[in-house]
C-alpha cells in the first residue's frame, strides 16, 4: 500500500464508510457556553438593578420602546437570565437540545436588549454583541457537539 492508499484507508475513503473527526472549531461550543453563561449573569445583574432600583436607568420608563414598568423589565430579564445559564449548563454537558435552546435565547435577548437599548445602551449594546457571538458559535460550529460528550 502507499502512503496515499494507507491514508485513504485510515479516513474510510473508497470503502463506504466515513470517519467523522471533530476539527478545533469545536472548542467554539465551549465559548459560546461560556459566553452564554456571561450573557446570563449580566441579564440577572440588569434584572436586579431593575427591581431594585428604578432611577439607575438613563430615562424613565416613558422614554422606553415598549412602556411597562420597570419591575416587568427587571423580571424579563431575571428570567432570561436564569433561562441562560441553565442553558449553558446543558450544552457543556452535551445535550444537543440545549444548543437549539441556546440559539433561541440568545435570539430572545438581542431582542430583548434592542428594545431596552435606551434604558442603558452600553450595557444592552455589550450583551447584545455578546447574545450575536452566541448564535455565531451555535449555528456555524455547533454540529460538532456530538464529539464533545
Amino acid at each position: 500500500m502507499t502512503q496515499q492508499s494507507n491514508w485513504q484507508a485510515e479516513a474510510g475513503i473508497g470503502s463506504g464508510r466515513t470517519v467523522e473527526r471533530p476539527t478545533g472549531w469545536v472548542a467554539w461550543i465551549s465559548f459560546a457556553a461560556t459566553m452564554l453563561v456571561v450573557v446570563g449573569l449580566l441579564q440577572v445583574l440588569q434584572g436586579l438593578a431593575a427591581l431594585i432600583d428604578d432611577g439607575f436607568y438613563v430615562v424613565g420608563r416613558s422614554g422606553l420602546v415598549v412602556d411597562v414598568d420597570y419591575t416587568v423589565w427587571g423580571w424579563t430579564h431575571l428570567l432570561l437570565g436564569v433561562l441562560a445559564i441553565l442553558t449553558a449548563a446543558g450544552l457543556f454537558a452535551g445535550n444537543t437540545v440545549a444548543r437549539v435552546v441556546g440559539v433561541l435565547i440568545a435570539m430572545v435577548s438581542v431582542a430583548v436588549n434592542f428594545v431596552f437599548l435606551p434604558a442603558y445602551p452600553w450595557w444592552s449594546t455589550l450583551v447584545i454583541v455578546f447574545d450575536l457571538v452566541v448564535i455565531y458559535g451555535l449555528t456555524a460550529h455547533g454540529a460538532e457537539m456530538k464529539h464533545r460528550r
